[in-house]
């Protein structure tokens, strides 16, 4: 029982990575579709 402030310390610290890993990805998805977006704009002005 006494390493039980290690082990909430290790859990704290993987959910805050996973935290932001998944924060990460999710900001470089909407940048992929902005620029997907812009992509299809700029082959239908070409059409």
């Amino acid at each position: 029982m006494d390493n039980l402030g290690y082990l909430f310390a290790a859990y704290t610290i993987i959910w805050i990575g996973l935290a932001y890993l998944v924060w990460t990805a999710m900001r470089k998805q909407k940048a992929n579709r902005k620029e997907i977006e812009i992509l299809k704009e700029k082959l239908d002005e070409q059409k």
